[in-house]
């Protein structure tokens, strides 16, 4: 544990100084073809880093924030598009905006956060699903699949608080929200644009989906670049999604999770072309259904698809008793330090 936590100390060391060679040299060049000339070695860097560890959670953290996310923000910061454009104002703040799941809050609205006593709940059952592990030779199919469920959306939500918290208190600025309490959702556009890990709608939108229909769009009427532009955001996650769980799991892609998000990427398309359509649009469902079928279809096609490889090669268990180890760490080091 503690060398693996040296080794994720050094890489973000390494990530600092990369993002700093990027604003300070990267800046000096032109948007364009010779910018993005200029990030790539850092990318392919990039690419490489989550290799070096052997805990999932530390090698998951990496390959999200830097192979994925930040990849991406430097490719567009190469056209001076996406979140880095116009550039941070100071390199504090250029750093913090490339390297983790954030992004400044462009128009500041009252606050209507969760109230704390809600994300507190969320830890609570966090804690208890991690000791469920322990039984689930006795949970049935359908019980195993909400415990992974649960523990995939909990982990995450959880993590990027945190994450977001230390980070708005240290910029001392308002940042976007990176989840709005998914399980509310009320269809899958709303799921996967709305509520669900929005940071990576926010760099697909414009890496992906936007040029893609601009291109689209002229060969082809509007729904149609539409379709294809939601379709193509869906696959190239899907893409990610497969690198993420080689660097997870050390297997093989198997093209499962591709899958699950092609089939999502088809059904969210048709979902928006469709709500387009005048027949539709004067068709209503009750929230609590619309939420029952959003969240149901979510869950199934996630146990079909999306959870298999994890549950092969073993990475849905490492995350739990990589969790309980983490706490047990900090209990003791807290202790020591108090005493």
């Amino acid at each position: 544990m503690e060398e693996e936590l040296k080794n994720f100390m050094m890489v973000w060391v390494l990530a600092i100084i990369c993002i700093s060679y990027c604003y300070y040299l990267s800046t000096r060049i032109k948007p364009g073809l010779f910018r993005l000339f200029s990030v790539l070695p850092i990318c392919v860097l990039f690419l490489v880093l989550p290799l070096f560890f052997s805990s999932v959670h530390f090698s998951g953290s990496i390959a999200f924030f830097l192979t994925w996310l930040t990849n991406f923000k430097l490719i567009l910061f190469s056209f001076d598009q996406g979140s880095l454009f116009p550039l941070p104002s100071n390199l504090t703040r250029f750093i913090c905006f490339t390297c983790l799941p954030i992004k400044p809050q462009e128009n500041p609205k009252p606050q209507n956060d969760i109230p704390k006593w809600v994300f507190a709940i969320k830890v609570a059952i966090f804690g208890v699903l991690l000791q469920m592990y322990e039984y689930k030779q006795h949970l049935s199919p359908v019980g195993l699949l909400v415990l992974y469920s649960l523990h995939i959306y909990l982990e995450l939500e959880i993590f990027l608080m945190v994450v977001k918290v230390l980070v708005s208190i240290t910029l001392g600025c308002d940042l976007e929200p990176q989840s709005n309490e998914p399980y509310l959702a009320t269809s899958l556009q709303d799921f996967w644009g709305r509520r669900w890990n929005l940071m990576v709608p926010a760099i697909l939108r414009p890496s992906v989906y936007v040029p893609v229909r601009r291109i689209t769009e002229r060969k082809m009427n509007s729904d149609q670049a539409l379709f294809l532009g939601v379709f193509a955001s869906f696959l190239v996650s899907g893409a990610v999604h497969e690198l993420i769980f080689l660097y997870l799991t050390r297997q093989l892609p198997t093209g499962e999770v591709t899958w699950f998000f092609v089939l999502h990427g088809v059904c969210t398309a048709a979902e928006v072309v469709a709500k387009k359509r005048t027949f539709v649009q004067g068709w209503r469902m009750s929230p609590m259904v619309s939420r029952l079928f959003t969240v149901g279809f979510v869950v199934v096609t996630s146990g079909w698809l999306f959870f298999p490889p994890l549950i092969r090669s073993g990475m849905i268990e490492s995350l739990a008793n990589e969790a309980l180890l983490s706490i047990d760490f900090v209990k003791r080091k807290f202790f020591m330090f108090g005493w």
